[in-house]
């Protein structure tokens, strides 16, 4: 037996933002067979990016039918929202979805199970943030005096910090590493948001290890202990894909390795995987990982479209090799950033004060990463700077690193695109 040319029938796993938008493109690129939707948490899709930046003051999921249109639940056929799969089996023309209320049989999947917040061995007294449940549990712990510690500052962790010390709690944050965002900015970059912290009256420790964590404090390498009624873990995030186990092959972080039609390399031809479970190869950035929200937004419509016509090879534009994007607002500040530096990247900066990036809302600056030596730009990170944000939005969108002259980028005055080189 062969895969068909077109399926008749696919069931889509997971019912976050990648999943829903694949059960929307689906419809919207005429695809009129049978399409079952399993998510996990017995909710409708919402977006997950307001449950740190809006924890307290937008308690309702933000549906995702509302945010950005098309009604997954209203356009697929069969919708269990609460049946998280157990379990791939993928024969020749068919695939095989176990959840515990029996087995799902389509010609086609699309792997969209999003990701699990990482709690470490022996923390299981730290809360996570990760779904509309967990905003809920720290909403009602978190009131004005309570104490909080957030263990990582990374995005989550510092959006945490900022909302929570901004509603009367008092708030710790703990970073093992030497600065805050250092795993996405490098530790250079990362410290210039460091004086961001105690502006917004969050006590900030970094080059701290936690040595214990219990419900009612963190004990840190070295004795130090930090008392508190709630414990936050902000480590990062997994793909939720240890039900793939067998019947995929996953990379050494659990991800699903895909080439740019979203296909698992080396994989069946009837199975795709988006959003955070799926780790790409994009011509402009290397090897991207998952958890990119623009990412889980505009990989499903490529996906669909090289699935329901299997000889659809990936073009060069934009629509089919989406630069990572990650926005944040934290502490006061707003964040954008596009590309994927490198840990060996030259970094320049632009804007801020005459001393250099200042803790001041709206005293923006920009930091730009390049390939050593040469002037491809890898990534832009713009901090209060919304000229810049659509500027990078551009750049990123040829099929090639843009070139910029480093000295006119340096130069806050001149808009960033008067800096291309070609």
């Amino acid at each position: 037996m062969t895969v068909p040319a077109q399926p008749r029938s696919v069931v889509v796993v997971g019912a976050g933002l990648a999943g829903s938008r694949t059960v929307v493109a689906l419809r919207e690129q005429g695809f009129d067979g049978h399409v079952t939707l399993l998510g996990a948490e017995g909710l409708a899709p919402y977006d997950r990016p307001p449950l740190s930046k809006h924890l307290f003051d937008q308690t309702a999921p933000a549906w995702l039918a509302d945010e950005l249109g098309g009604d997954a639940v209203g356009l697929a056929d069969d919708v269990r929202l609460d049946a998280p799969a157990l379990g791939l089996r993928i024969g020749p023309s068919s695939v095989d979805v176990t959840t515990a209320h029996g087995t799902t049989t389509a010609d086609a999947a699309v792997i969209a199970s999003g990701s699990h917040a990482i709690r470490p061995a022996g923390w299981d007294a730290a809360a996570t943030l990760h779904t509309a449940a967990d905003a809920a549990h720290l909403r009602s712990r978190l009131t004005p005096g309570t104490r909080l510690v957030v263990i990582g500052a990374g995005w989550i962790g510092a959006e945490v910090a900022g909302v929570a010390a901004a509603a009367g709690v008092t708030v710790t944050v703990v970073e093992a590493l030497g600065a805050p965002l250092t795993s996405a900015l490098g530790v250079d970059v990362g410290a210039l948001t460091a004086s961001w912290y105690a502006a917004a009256g969050v006590e900030l420790v970094t080059s701290a290890r936690v040595a214990q964590v219990r419900a009612d404090g963190v004990e840190l390498e070295g004795g130090r202990r930090l008392d508190a009624d709630l414990v936050l873990a902000a480590v990062g995030a997994r793909p939720g894909t240890g039900w793939l186990a067998g019947g995929l092959p996953l990379d050494q972080d659990g991800s699903v390795r895909v080439d740019g039609t979203f296909a698992p390399q080396g994989g069946p031809r009837h199975v795709r995987a988006v959003g955070d479970v799926a780790r790409r190869l994009s011509a402009r950035h290397g090897v991207v990982a998952g958890g990119h929200w623009d990412g889980a937004l505009r990989s499903p419509a490529i996906a669909v479209r090289s699935l329901l016509t299997p000889d659809t090879r990936p073009g060069p534009g934009p629509d089919d090799d989406p630069a990572p994007y990650v926005f944040s607002t934290q502490l006061g500040h707003e964040l954008a950033m596009f590309g994927q530096p490198g840990a060996a990247d030259d970094v320049v900066l632009r804007g801020g004060s005459s001393a250099g990036p200042s803790a001041a809302p709206g005293d923006g600056w920009t930091a730009l990463w390049f390939s050593p030596g040469t002037d491809a730009l890898t990534a832009v990170l713009a901090v209060d700077r919304p000229r810049d944000v659509a500027a990078a939005r551009r750049l990123f969108t040829g099929p090639a690193l843009p070139r910029l002259d480093r000295g006119r980028a340096a130069d806050p005055t001149l808009a960033l695109r008067a800096a291309v080189t070609g």
